[in-house]
């Protein structure tokens, strides 16, 4: 006789009651388990079970306990107060499929009947929503099928005005009656420290005013983060960083339930940890609690398709968005003509939109022909010494497959800062370098020592003179420049050098502060310094950066249109990324935006670039061929690259 649990509910307590054959259940050990370990049951009497639920998760958690009892070959007998809720699940499920349907239409621009109508209504209103700000189409397309949703993903590429689509969104819902089902009333950005100052000059260009905005991390004490959650009247804006919501979660909650909240994740990409990461798992906690769920990033799945898994959980954390576990995403990512794949992106469609960059109709950029240096005497003698070591090395590795080591990947940074500045060479590569960590032992001559040694006092890096001459030319005509640099150490040095000709500049890298609220005016931010530099008469027309550290979330087009690269990595994403800085959205039609390349002759240089030429290639036809691009299938080719440095070592060589 098949034994029988009855699902009954008691609403006063949110908890599922099971009657019936408890004690049959309670023996199977694994279904024990799973009602303690994931249902969180409660056995306080022996005549039945208690199980909670939250009520965003009451069908969830209610199709769990069906799906235990079916697994065990237990009959379920449903009470017509459970009945009812299955008969709205259903319902509710009809509708949502029917809203995925008119979403799908909308990002494809497949406008109709009403929503012709709604749209045209939409466009109208942001003129006086927006007065400073004018969308291009898609931009237009993007916010409304954001304002339709609500709950949507924004894979747009950097400098398409993803912040602009955001506040359009956000206006627009603003301004709905407050009995609405769609009304918002305020808005957090969850972020990087950095990207809390373009949202707020972002909200300047949009409303032509200033934004009521309220920074919670960097430099805000907690009391002053706890006065701002429980506040009546909180700051209309919110910013708070990924990494402070893990110790603020429960107030973060309590003030998601007391508003309408639009809660926006900025550079999304940091919650994509899928092994139980700790600022992952509070974002998510959050999702049930948002009025509105935005995800924004560029790169939606650097690694593969599980790095999607935690964006599509964010935006419907009650729907089974991503049909597919982890392990079978994974698998995915490793063939990429998977037949899965298409599923996939058939059924994340209708919540996420993609702006390309030749969307954009900007001008195209001028790639310059690289400038070839002679390295200096001194410098020429310690490269090619190291050089000659290292390939005995690379030409073993790559026979036995271990080029990934990280000793490879250490003598790789080594020739990278020996065809700029062998001045770098005199430190640990941790002082550069924290995630390689190798005890390299790589030069054991002498005289080659004490040239390294002294090699900043006994010779100016070629590259700094070539680029100095090349800044002197773009101010004369009247330009502003950002140089590019990888390593730290060559930023503050070429600074320092651009100095001693006369040349100002300002640096931008991981340890230029964050503007934060109540801070001493004297103390030079990320934020001013950019200001600053927008200035026309700005006392400075040149910037020093690194692409590791700020290649996300600030933009210079409207400043500057000359990009010069003292030195480079192999990493294809960095390099594209700092090259949208000041190629984007926002441009004029006659505006010439140039890149300049310095490159050693004779060295690693003309290898990285070449090797770069090929990935941005192929990055780019990917970027606009496929709606969730994997661009690990560019930048996980450790071996190709040193293969690439072999090659033209031979051929420079021979």
């Amino acid at each position: 006789m098949t034994p029988k649990i009855q699902i009954d509910i008691d609403p006063s307590s949110s908890n599922f009651i099971l009657n019936g054959a408890i004690n049959e259940l309670l023996s199977i050990r694994a279904a024990k388990i799973y009602l303690v370990e994931f249902l969180k049951a409660n056995f306080a009497s022996a005549n039945y079970i208690e199980i909670p639920y939250e009520v965003e998760e009451q069908e969830t958690v209610l199709h769990k306990v069906r799906q235990l009892l079916g697994r065990f070959d237990f009959e379920e007998n449903l009470t017509v107060s459970v009945n009812t809720i299955l008969e709205d699940y259903f319902g509710e499920e009809q509708n949502f499929k029917d809203f995925s349907i008119q979403a799908f239409l909308i990002r494809n621009n497949q406008l109709s009947g009403d929503h012709i109508r709604q749209f045209a209504d939409f466009t109208a209103h942001l003129t006086s929503y927006l007065p400073s700000r004018v969308l291009y189409d898609l931009q237009l397309l993007s916010a409304y099928h954001l304002t339709f949703s609500q709950n949507a993903c924004n894979f747009s590429v950097p400098g398409s005005g993803k912040t602009t689509i955001v506040y359009s969104a956000y206006a627009y819902l603003k301004s709905l009656a407050e009995n609405h089902p769609k009304h918002i009333n305020k808005l957090m950005i969850i972020g990087p420290l950095s990207s809390f100052g373009p949202w707020e000059d972002e909200y300047r260009e949009c409303f032509g005013k200033e934004p009521g905005s309220k920074r919670l991390s960097g430099g805000v004490t907690r009391k002053q983060r706890v006065a701002h959650f429980y506040s009546s009247n909180p700051a209309e804006i919110s910013l708070i960083s990924y990494n402070s919501v893990p110790n603020f979660q429960e107030d973060i909650i309590f003030f998601l339930k007391k508003h309408k909240v639009m809660v926006v994740l900025d550079e999304a990409h940091k919650i994509k940890n899928i092994t139980g990461g700790i600022i992952a798992e509070a974002v998510l906690q959050l999702a049930k609690y948002c009025k509105a769920r935005i995800v924004l990033t560029g790169t939606p799945a650097p690694n593969g398709y599980e790095d999607i898994y935690n964006l599509f959980k964010f935006i419907w954390p009650t729907k089974n968005i991503v049909p597919f576990h982890l392990f079978q995403l994974k698998e995915m990512s490793e063939n990429y003509a998977d037949p899965r794949v298409k599923t996939l992106i058939d059924g994340v469609s209708p919540y996420f939109i993609r702006i390309r960059k030749s969307d954009l109709h900007i001008p195209e950029p001028i790639s310059h022909p690289p400038t070839f240096i002679e390295m200096g005497d001194i410098q020429r003698e310690i490269y090619e010494y190291i050089e000659k070591n290292y390939m005995d090395f690379f030409a073993t590795a790559s026979r036995s497959e271990s080029l990934k080591t990280l000793l490879a990947q250490a003598r790789v940074i080594r020739l990278m800062q020996a065809s700029t500045n062998p001045a770098l060479l005199k430190k640990p590569i941790t002082d550069y370098f924290e995630d390689v960590v190798v005890n390299e032992n790589f030069i054991d001559d002498s005289s080659i020592l004490n040239k390294i040694m002294s090699y900043d006092t006994s010779e100016t890096p070629p590259k700094f003179i070539a680029a100095g001459k090349l800044i002197n030319r773009l101010l004369e005509k009247g330009e502003k420049t950002i140089v590019w640099a990888v390593f730290i150490q060559n930023i503050l040095e070429f600074r320092n050098y651009l100095l001693s000709i006369g040349i100002a500049s300002k640096i931008l890298y991981g340890a230029t502060p964050v503007e934060k609220d109540e801070q001493s005016i004297e103390i030079e931010t990320r934020e001013k310094i950019i200001r600053e530099f927008h200035v026309p008469n700005s006392r400075f027309k040149v910037l020093i950066a690194n692409p590791h550290a700020v290649s996300e979330s600030i933009s210079l087009h409207k400043a500057c249109h000359n990009a010069i690269y003292l030195e480079r990595s192999f990493n294809a994403a960095h390099f594209i990324q700092s090259k949208d800085r000041i190629h984007r959205y926002g441009l004029k039609p006659d505006d010439k935006i140039h890149y300049h390349y310095i490159l050693s002759r004779n060295n690693i240089d003309f290898t990285i670039h070449q090797r770069l030429i090929e990935k941005e290639e192929r990055m780019m036809r990917i970027i606009e061929s496929e709606s969730i691009p994997l661009f690990r299938r560019i930048d996980a080719e450790d071996n190709d690259d040193i293969k690439a440095l072999i090659i033209n070592y031979v051929n420079r060589t021979a």
